[in-house]
């Protein structure tokens, strides 16, 4: 069993702990937080080490940030301060994961989801509780799906963009990076970047700017 880090505090990270006890090849030495008052406190018994970027003797971990913008901006602090860390991906045991799915480097993939063939999951993306990405999906990097929403076949999701809670995407949609998918919408039709859109169909409702608060 390797030694791993997580990096949060908070509910995602929770997840992602129970998770990697359950996939039973990792041992969590402890965990990274921003919150200083939280150094020296445990959370399920690992102990909060210190700052997120802080130095740190175990050189693989995964990011617990739920919010795509903050792990983007977390994955990026800690690439330039320990350049050769190995971000490690979490895939609950009860996932049904299909042929030829790729999976990168720090993605979850959480309770009750499906992952059908030939979907490309890229760094640090989620795929979260009982949601499902159908065949030939694409999720950029630091995209995420909430939980109970799914994608057809052939979706593209942009970098950093999220899929609200029990929100639809039909089959062959692309949409752009930095969007904002509302909780319960249908998306039916292509959907640019840097927009926030709800409703059935899902219409565009104004721009969203890059970092914009979403959860």
């Amino acid at each position: 069993m390797e030694w791993v880090v997580v990096f949060g505090a908070g509910g995602h990270a929770q997840v992602l702990i129970d998770i990697l006890e359950l996939m039973g090849i990792y041992k969590i030495a402890g965990i990274y937080d921003d919150h200083p008052e939280l150094v020296g406190k445990f959370i399920y018994g690992y102990p909060i080490l210190g700052m997120i970027g802080a130095s740190t003797v175990i050189r693989q971990g995964i990011i617990g940030i739920g919010d795509n913008d903050q792990r983007a901006s977390i994955a990026k602090r800690i690439n330039e301060k320990m350049p050769n860390f190995e971000f490690i991906s979490a895939v609950h045991p009860s996932a049904i994961i299909g042929k030829n799915v790729t999976i990168g480097p720090g993605v979850a993939v959480m309770a009750g989801s499906v992952v059908n063939p030939n979907t490309r999951l890229d760094a640090h993306s989620v795929v979260n509780t009982m949601s499902s990405v159908d065949h030939d999906c694409h999720l950029a990097p630091f995209s995420s799906i909430a939980p109970g929403a799914h994608l057809g076949g052939n979706v593209r999701l942009g970098e950093r963009s999220f899929i609200g809670m029990g929100a639809t995407v039909i089959h062959n949609i692309h949409i752009g990076s930095d969007t904002v998918v509302g909780a319960g919408a249908t998306v039916v039709s292509n959907l640019p970047s840097q927009v926030i859109a709800y409703g059935t169909p899902a219409k565009v409702t104004r721009r969203r700017e890059v970092r914009e608060k979403y959860l």
